[in-house]
């Protein structure tokens, strides 16, 4: 089984910045594309950044110019690193992975990420 493992949440400023990273072990044939969610308390998980294979990119809206996702293929790594971070930030960050066979999609732990003064 495919294991996705996060880490570098933390409790950080307004404005401040951290970089997540996510390592992926296991078997793994096919990886089509890696990513975060994240989800605060009360409200639905909701797409942060995306990665594919293709090195194609997307964002959420609302980190769009603050947050960049980025890869390390020969670590089965993928990284976020967040800028300019808000308040509203807050919220406990996934790894997902998405590959070409059963279960198809892969969930990490989740790390906590705190923006307060």
């Amino acid at each position: 089984q495919v294991q996705l493992v996060e880490s570098g949440g933390g409790l950080v400023q307004p404005g401040g910045s951290l970089r997540l990273s996510c390592a992926a072990s296991g078997i793994i044939f096919s990886i089509n594309r890696m990513g975060w969610y994240r989800q605060a308390p009360g409200k639905e998980r909701e797409l942060v950044a995306i990665i594919t294979n293709y090195g194609s990119t997307n964002y959420a809206d609302s980190v769009k110019g603050r947050f960049t996702i980025s890869r390390d293929s020969a670590k089965n790594t993928v990284y976020l690193q967040m800028n300019s971070l808000k308040p509203e930030d807050t919220a406990v960050h996934y790894c997902n992975a998405v590959g070409s066979s059963y279960p198809y999609v892969y969930w990490g732990q989740g790390t906590q990420v705190t923006v307060s003064s």
